[in-house]
């Protein structure tokens, strides 16, 4: 499951970096923006049915692919 949370991130990243290095901070280095979050998680949902809305999270919530991670998993 960890593996297709994080291909999915890389894909909408479009960088295997993510996969790599989890603890990259994916707003900061311009890897993700909020448009990208919010695609991320539609495909979240139609790929695992987790269900998150994006005013669930603060941006330091979901900053790194490792805490992007530990939400989703707890919500599984």
């Amino acid at each position: 499951m960890k593996e297709n949370i994080l291909e999915l991130l890389a894909e909408i990243c479009e960088t295997d970096e993510v996969k790599e290095d989890t603890g990259i901070e994916l707003f900061s280095s311009g890897l993700l923006d909020s448009m990208g979050f919010a695609e991320f998680l539609v495909e979240l949902e139609e790929q695992t049915g987790v269900v998150i809305a994006p005013s669930e999270v603060e941006r330091e919530d979901i900053d790194t692919p490792e805490k992007i991670l530990e939400l989703v998993m707890a919500r599984l």
